[in-house]
């Protein structure tokens, strides 16, 4: 399981105890948390774990090395999960050099107390490991300041950070030729199919806003020769590379699919009648529509079909004399990933003052989303007649 190639070791670890990662995103499938050896005169270790896993992780790295020490820490992401088990490294190998570019070294200080015996690196900087070199890029942004990506140019392999991971622990291999999404039902043609809705639903949470800066990183790094990618999170990619920079390429370009994410908030019940009235009418008319409740569910799966689709119908009734919060935060954290090029529609119930849909509206309009029609506000109790779920329904069809 561990070894990659002759040179190239995984030293990871997967988590199935938390159930939330980064305190809000949910983890039906558990996270892995992916570090590399680099074996060759001199060890490179590429990033280490969550802090949780200390033992396990140590026991990984001297399982592949037996007596040799570690040369180099390669950090490539201060985030605490992949960094946590830096000063552990260190203890271990007092002499290992901690190889870094420049924006990391305040947080190393931070998070570790560590000052001493590290290497900075800068754009196309390279080490030498005896017959092989790593060479380091910077991706700030992606989706922190310090971010960069590692290059092992001798085996054509990236070491790309969180970028093209996803949320699921690693069963029965950690490649995409034998990767299994642990605790999974669904039978997928491909490890990137079984893996593709984690890894949208990672990217839609955690690095949406970033899309600009993901492009740059991957004009960057499009005159690379890539035959393998080292994520930190999720497989190790070698057969279906293509797949996954063009998944990647089309989230961060924020394109989508044709189809509906029908995200509500209701407070007793009226809302979410219209929003399962809007769901039946799509449904007649063979339209790809999803329905989330924003009260009951968490945000996470709402966000991921906001990124999957490319129609968002937003339903809030008014309370305070403002949208309701749930559907609020939502539409604040859709203007926070900076979505783009979707079309919009808005629809709540109000008992004496209806302005949520008015207040949804002018959200959506300051993303540039193209409004498909004003918007549905009904008095009080749901019913056909007050909110004509079918005459929308025509609408987002014919714009689709």
């Amino acid at each position: 399981m561990s070894k990659i190639s002759e040179k190239i070791r995984y030293v990871g670890v997967n988590d199935l105890k938390k159930s939330i990662f980064e305190g809000m995103w949910p983890l039906p499938f558990g996270v892995s948390y992916n570090s590399y050896l680099v074996i060759d005169e001199k060890v490179a270790l590429i990033d280490t774990a969550e802090a949780g896993f200390a033992a396990e992780y140590m026991d990984n790295i001297r399982r592949e090395l037996g007596d040799r020490k570690v040369d180099y820490l390669v950090v490539n992401h201060m985030e605490p999960d992949h960094s946590s088990l830096m000063k552990l490294v260190r203890e271990a190998w007092p002499d290992v050099r901690v190889v870094a570019n420049a924006k990391t070294v305040p947080m190393i200080k931070g998070y570790y107390g560590i000052t001493d015996n590290i290497h900075i690196v800068k754009e196309g900087d390279s080490i030498c490991l005896g017959n092989s070199n790593l060479t380091f890029y910077m991706a700030p942004m992606v989706h922190w300041p310090e971010t960069m990506v590692t290059w092992f140019g001798e085996e054509k392999t990236l070491f790309s950070g969180d970028a093209f991971g996803t949320f699921g622990a690693l069963e029965g291999g950690v490649t995409d030729s034998s990767a299994r999404l642990t605790g999974s039902t669904d039978h997928a043609d491909s490890t990137f199919s079984a893996f593709r809705d984690e890894m949208r639903r990672y990217y839609s949470n955690i690095v949406g806003k970033y899309g600009q800066t993901v492009q740059a990183a991957l004009k960057k790094l499009s005159g690379l020769e890539i035959e393998r990618i080292c994520s930190t999170h999720g497989p190790v990619w070698e057969k279906n590379i293509p797949e996954v920079v063009g998944y990647y390429d089309r989230l961060s370009r924020y394109e989508a699919e044709k189809g509906v994410c029908i995200a509500y908030a209701s407070m007793y019940g009226n809302t979410s009648a219209a929003a399962k009235a809007l769901a039946a009418e799509l449904e007649k008319r063979g339209v790809p529509h999803v329905l989330h409740n924003l009260c009951t569910e968490s945000v996470s799966y709402a966000y991921s079909d906001v990124f999957k689709y490319n129609t968002l119908v937003v339903g809030a009734p008014t309370y305070n004399n403002d949208i309701f919060p749930p559907a609020y935060n939502f539409m604040y954290g859709v203007s926070a990933r900076l979505v783009k090029n979707r079309r919009f529609a808005a629809f709540g119930s109000f008992t004496w003052a209806g302005v949520s849909v008015k207040l949804l509206n002018e959200m959506a309009s300051r993303l540039g989303f193209d409004m498909i029609s004003e918007g549905i506000s009904f008095p009080q109790a749901y019913s056909p007649e007050k909110c004509d779920m079918a005459a929308l329904a025509d609408r987002i069809a014919a714009a689709l």
